[in-house]
């Protein structure tokens, strides 16, 4: 028999799988729901409402909620199959599960969740970051995060498909989380795709198994174990509760996903995004390098004493902190911080600390730290500067776009995300590349791929209406059979894309040395 042990996502507890249930046992699998410590069961059993439960539950954690899990799974029969089932936050405790009982569990099935590695927090992927932040027990905090209510669900995940009883239900059964499980670190001991494995999609959500598949094919390495023939996906076509808006396709997708059923991922035949295989697609000759913390410079040749234009080149992600090599030691950006230097401008390039969707914050202040430093430095003129954004680093050229300073000749963007996809609820508003643009923006040089992915390629779309519709200046590069991250693909690297990276840099480069 299967045996189902299912984890629900923040503020609920085992009632909110009361239906999905129903249709597993009627299937003749064992369902468990498991209620974490401080959440609510559907007679309110374990709410948070007396003195001393809150006190309690100031003081739950991640830890306390793996716990919870564990001992689900040791009650169950040991003829029993073991497949664990992880909703969002759910996911977390599921994982530290399977990771301390790796020999018992069959199989993990993501629920509309995020990706945690060791030593990821769930407050790493939730999209209220600002509520975990204020109740941080540490900073002043009550130590829970308030359960949303109403219109408040909508924030947390979409609502599409819930009913206004199902509304109704959730505001009067949720229960404050325990702000220590969302800050707890997940530790690991082994892969967490390291057995078989299922992604469930919530379409409505703006998860889908095509922008998976564009993340291991145009994404860091780490995303290519997604395409592991031990990992299958489903979709659903609803919101972010489909145990509570789907739940007779959803206990379906769960009994398929136990008998290994799903559609699989494919992996292209390339060097993945910032990969260090594939040479530069461009003819470049060493230069010589300074290394400045997180900032490379690449020198030109010539007097030492005359300061020259620069460009610093932003890299997309999220890359793993432990990613070699890192971006700038990659021969892709290397490649373009010696091919300026070859152009007689300082090409600079930055290991900058976007790790995950809630970290484009760190990430543009190390990109404002970089500037500083490139702008002081004695071989630079520090009046002459470009910025030059790559794939999802492009979110971060929206600061600049809205109050660019004067001495800002140009910003530069290769295939870039101009908008935060729709599952990416941790990018904050001030991420908004089309509607930071104005008349006032520094001229753009974008490069265009035509083999873009196509939820990219809409952000880019949005970006060019709001050009036209302002007045910005755009110079648009278009390269026909360029796909994303041509400049790591071997195969890309036809006379026609060369020609493009080229026309960009001289693009740029002429706009760095014109007099104003």
């Amino acid at each position: 028999m299967t045996a189902f042990v299912l984890v629900s996502g923040p503020f609920t507890g085992g009632w909110v799988w009361d239906e999905v249930v129903a249709r597993l046992r009627k299937a003749g699998a064992a369902p468990y729901p498991v209620t974490l410590t401080g959440m609510a069961d559907e007679d309110g059993t374990g709410a948070s409402s007396p003195d001393a439960d809150q006190e309690t539950d100031r003081h739950t954690d991640l830890e306390t909620h793996i716990a919870d899990v564990l001992a689900t799974i040791d009650r169950i029969p040991l003829a029993d199959e073991v497949v664990l089932v992880g909703h969002d936050y759910g996911i977390h405790p599921v994982l530290g599960a399977a990771d301390r009982r790796s020999g018992r569990v069959a199989r993990v099935v993501y629920l509309d969740a995020g990706l945690p590695r060791d030593g990821d927090p769930a407050s790493a992927f939730v999209p209220e970051a600002s509520a975990v932040g204020r109740a941080d027990a540490s900073g002043g905090g009550t130590g829970l995060v308030p359960a949303p209510a109403g219109d408040e669900w909508a924030g947390w995940g979409s609502t599409e498909g819930l009913s206004a009883a199902d509304l109704a239900r959730l505001d009067r059964l949720a229960a404050p989380q325990p702000v220590r499980t969302l800050t707890q670190p997940l530790r690991l001991t082994g892969d967490p795709f390291g057995r078989p494995t299922t992604g469930v999609l919530c379409t409505a959500n703006g998860a889908s198994i095509a922008t998976v598949q564009m993340l291991v094919t145009a994404g860091p390495a780490h995303f290519r174990v997604l395409a592991a023939p031990t990992v299958g996906y489903f979709e659903l076509a609803t919101g972010h509760w489909p145990m509570l808006s789907a739940p007779g396709p959803l206990a379906e997708v769960l009994l398929r996903a136990a008998a290994d059923e799903g559609e699989r991922l494919s992996v292209p035949d390339t060097e993945p995004l910032a990969g260090g295989g594939t040479p530069f697609l461009l003819d470049v000759e060493e230069r010589p390098r300074e290394r400045h913390g997180r900032v490379d410079l690449h020198l030109p040749e010539g007097d030492a004493d005359a300061p020259r234009p620069a460009v610093l080149f932003v890299h997309g992600g999220p890359v793993r902190p432990d990613q070699r090599p890192t971006p700038r030691d990659s021969a892709y950006f290397l490649g373009y911080g010696r091919y300026a230097a070859g152009l007689g401008v300082v090409g600079a390039t930055l290991d900058h600390r976007l790790y995950g969707l809630a970290d484009y914050p760190l990430a543009a202040e190390d990109v404002a730290e970089a500037v500083e430093l490139l702008r002081a430095h004695p071989r630079v003129d520090g009046d002459r500067i470009a910025l030059w954004f790559f794939s999802a680093g492009g979110l971060l050229a929206a600061d600049w776009l809205a109050a660019p300073p004067p001495w800002l000749r140009c910003v530069a963007l290769n295939y870039p995300v101009l908008a935060p996809m729709p599952d990416w609820r941790q990018v904050g508003e001030r991420f908004r590349p089309a509607e930071a643009l104005s008349a006032a923006s520094p001229p753009v040089v974008l490069t265009r791929a035509g083999l873009e992915h196509p939820p990219f390629q809409e952000t880019v779309d949005g970006f060019l209406a709001a050009a036209e519709r302002t007045g910005a200046e755009v110079e648009l590069i278009d390269l026909p059979l360029a796909h994303h991250g041509f400049e790591a693909m071997a195969t890309d690297h036809t006379p026609e894309n060369r020609a493009g990276a080229a026309r960009a840099a001289a693009s740029v480069v002429r706009r760095l040395t014109a007099p104003r």
